[in-house]
């Protein structure tokens, strides 16, 4: 499916939900989401774990908190969920598509894998609408996915780029992060608070509207236009705390029709280990 939008709204899942290649997937986060996944989800949907299924963590010094799996691991564990090329997957989170479910949506695109979308604003906005919710847990029949590339296919840095990158001033380096951990008064996660040097402080948050959606592509566009206003695409560079609230920032640049930028998955989980 060409030109698919990575946003879907609740009536527009609803209207597919008896497909046969759906597949619905819950990524929310936390030391009780699977149990809090169980208790209640969107019907038929399958509980992914971001720590073992999307992540691969070691030594936060090399790679930060939340580092990619290798991309032949990632392969196989999208077989073990039930996905193969020809799958519709939809993706959501109890965080607005904020979390989880924008890290899980970046990866299956860095796989080649287009049909793949988001479910706008989330559990809570599903819930608001009716759909139907269910407390049995879900599985798919594992498939074998097979990938065209051997290699992930969206832009990424790394450390030492993010280094070159905060002493070049045609460099643009985008923490999302809330202002409060980006100034230093707080820092609920990481060992040291502050941000990268010459980064700039654009919080996810401002991709969503009041009531939790995403502003529309338009809101969008006009926001990151004037943000990126005279820095080259490949000198772009987004990061958040380990790699993974920074894709809900290159999901709302796909939605508003950008290319996607470079990600920094080591993110400040990793720098402050190393560059302070």
């Amino acid at each position: 499916m060409q030109n698919l939008s990575p946003i879907i709204e609740v009536d527009e899942l609803m209207q597919i939900s008896e497909n046969q290649n759906l597949r619905i997937f819950d990524v929310r986060t936390g030391s009780n989401a699977k149990e809090n996944y169980i208790k209640k989800h969107l019907e038929y949907s399958v509980f992914v774990d971001l720590n073992s299924d999307l992540a691969e963590i070691d030594d936060p010094k090399n790679g930060g908190r939340h580092p990619l799996p290798t991309f032949e691991d990632f392969i196989k564990t999208l077989g073990k969920l039930g996905i193969d090329k020809n799958s519709h997957v939809v993706i959501y989170d109890d965080k607005n598509g904020a979390n989880a479910a924008a890290r899980f949506w970046w990866m299956l695109r860095a796989v080649g894998h287009k049909n793949v979308q988001v479910l706008n604003g989330g559990l809570q906005v599903a819930q608001n609408q009716n759909y139907p919710l269910s407390s049995v847990e879900e599985y798919y029949p594992e498939t074998k996915y097979i990938s065209d590339y051997q290699d992930w296919q969206l832009p990424q840095v790394w450390i030492n780029d993010v280094k070159k990158a905060s002493q070049d001033s045609d460099s643009m380096i985008v923490d999302v992060r809330e202002s409060q951990r980006f100034d230093g008064i707080m820092e609920p996660i990481d060992l040291v608070a502050g941000h990268i040097p010459n980064a700039q402080n654009f919080p996810f948050i401002d991709n969503l509207d009041e009531k939790g959606l995403f502003k529309s592509p338009e809101v969008l566009r006009n926001l990151y236009s004037e943000l990126f206003d005279n820095y080259e695409k490949s000198k772009i560079i987004f990061h958040c705390g380990s790699g993974v609230t920074a894709c809900h920032s290159l999901l709302a640049l796909d939605y508003a029709g950008f290319d996607i930028p470079n990600l920094y998955v080591g993110s400040w989980s990793e720098w402050s280990r190393n560059e302070i």
